[in-house]
């Protein structure tokens, strides 16, 4: 690749090994990419199940039969069998999300020096039922120790690599039974730059028998790689940094070794052990936590927030965790004639079908603005127009706050969708928006708005949020150094984010 301007090829190689039950799962992940890729190539690694038969299904597959020779060298055959810029490999046990391949060739193309991009995975059972994620890690633009010290990318499948750099690094070491990855992103990062993406990207499927789930094992290699790197001893940088990704792996690898005794111990699979746990913690959420005099505030014992701009300057906002996974959810909506405040950017990353993109903004200037006014503003928003709009993080900016949900109404057309949201408990900006922050949102006030203009029953209010998002949200903490596990449970006595999906009516009936 030698041009930004240029569209990558992209192909999809799935090694398999007796995971004929799994593989239609991970082929129809492939068929619905909203960017069709270019070759699909599946490596049968020598199975005892049958494999080319579910591969029959699908004509524009090729299948590539070798003796059992490991996921290294499966991996390999698929490297020199395909014709493209880039490439994904696919277990067959895991799943791409609908837009993997759209969104990483978007950031290839964007950065055509890559070695590599990743984007976000989450976990689910084997039933496809999610039980945590989305996880995302992102790359300092010093990639190489990052990557030595905990490995940011850690799913495999949201990786797109260039083709010829991947060849031209050895592909992936055949005597490695396990962490070939690891060391291919290694060897990648040492000579080229990784770039990456929140969006989410696949979907990592436990199902007890993964390699991940001999934690000791990998351990042993995890460490074992880890030594190829070892640098000499009168780098103390380099010393440091190894040092670092030595303790990392030991306390990595040996709390997962507790967790797995703890499952054993119980004879509980991981999304059993999860549910138990929340009922426990239902029980007891209204038991005092900790002794009164024994709080320790630690390094949050400050006048001075952790960060005063929402801790953009440290990663990505908790707010935009919420916000990104309620668009996801509705990403259906997104679609027609499609209306965003300020750029189309979530427009343009939860894109189902639009076919005319408009953006609202109060500025003249605006490089993508199509509208400009203020959204109360009369005459401002075309009546009846839009199929779906995506307004994000404004409402709380006007003073009217009923003439602005009415007016949204207005310029919908029956059956069309608004996905907004608005904050609740959060940071007041001190830079542009200072002086229009007006109003913070609960559940109960969004519900009463909405629905005294969209009608009760066209409107689904949720609200994001719990004590401990809250307070690193004030905090502004990152997304990337909190416990995200955590943020996904529900208070609504805590509002962080507080999202509304309301439809307006069709003709003759109440919602749509």
């Amino acid at each position: 690749m030698t041009a930004s301007n240029r569209r990558v090829s992209v192909a999809v190689v799935i090694p398999t090994f007796n995971h004929a039950h799994f593989l239609s799962d991970a082929l129809d992940s492939v068929m619905a990419q909203t960017r069709p890729v270019d070759e699909i190539v599946v490596i049968d690694d020598g199975s005892q199940d049958d494999p080319a038969a579910v591969v029959a299904r699908y004509p524009d597959v090729r299948l590539i039969r070798q003796e059992n020779a490991g996921l290294s060298a499966a991996r390999n055959q698929g490297l020199a069998a395909i014709k493209t810029d880039c490439v994904t490999f696919l277990d067959a046990d895991d799943i791409l999300a609908p837009a993997a391949i759209a969104h990483n060739a978007a950031l290839f193309e964007r950065h055509p020096e890559a070695g590599f991009v990743y984007g976000a995975y989450d976990r689910i059972d084997v039933a496809r039922r999610r039980y945590s994620g989305p996880h995302f890690r992102p790359v300092p633009s010093d990639a190489a120790s990052a990557i030595l010290v905990g490995n940011p990318v850690a799913m495999h499948a949201t990786v797109l690599y260039d083709v010829a750099r991947l060849r031209e690094v050895g592909g992936f070491d055949s005597t490695l039974r396990r962490c070939e990855d690891y060391d291919a992103y290694i060897r990648l990062s040492r000579r080229h730059p990784v770039f990456c993406h929140p969006a989410l990207t696949a979907s990592y499927r436990f199902h007890g028998s993964n390699m991940s789930a001999d934690p000791a094992n990998m351990l042993h290699w995890a460490l074992h790689v880890l030594k190829r790197y070892r640098p000499p001893p009168g780098d103390r940088d380099g010393s440091r940094v190894w040092a670092e990704a030595e303790r990392f792996w030991k306390r990595y690898y040996g709390a997962a070794a507790v967790r797995s005794a703890f499952r054993r111990a119980l004879g509980m699979t991981t999304w059993q052990v999860l549910r138990a746990l929340k009922q426990r913690l239902g029980r007891i959420r209204h038991r005092r936590a900790t002794p009164i005099g024994a709080i320790d505030m630690g390094q949050l014992a400050s006048l001075e927030p952790v960060s005063r701009t929402f801790g953009y300057d440290r990663g990505t906002p908790i707010d935009r965790y919420y916000i990104g996974n309620f668009l996801e959810r509705h990403r259906a909506d997104i679609r027609g004639r499609a209306l965003e405040i300020g750029d189309a950017s979530y427009c343009r990353r939860f894109d189902s079908g639009i076919t005319q993109q408009d953006v609202l903004h109060v500025s003249p200037d605006a490089p993508e603005a199509t509208i400009r006014g203020d959204l109360t503003q009369p005459g401002v928003l075309p009546e009846a127009a839009f199929d779906c709009m995506v307004i994000t993080q404004t409402l709380h900016l006007t003073i009217d706050v009923r003439e602005a949900i009415a007016r949204l109404h207005a310029a919908l057309r029956p059956g069309g969708v608004l996905l907004l949201t608005v904050p609740g408990i959060s940071p007041i900006d001190r830079y542009d928006w200072n002086s229009t922050w007006y109003w913070s949102m609960t559940g109960q006030s969004a519900t009463r708005l909405f629905g005294e203009i969209f009608g009760a029953e066209a409107i689904d209010v949720t609200v994001h949020g719990n004590v401990y998002a809250a307070t690193c949200f004030l905090q502004g903490m990152a997304l990337e150094e909190v416990q995200q596990d955590w943020l996904d449970r529900k208070d609504p006595c805590y509002p962080v984010i507080i999202a509304v999906r309301a439809v307006r009516a069709r003709h003759g009936s109440r919602s749509a």
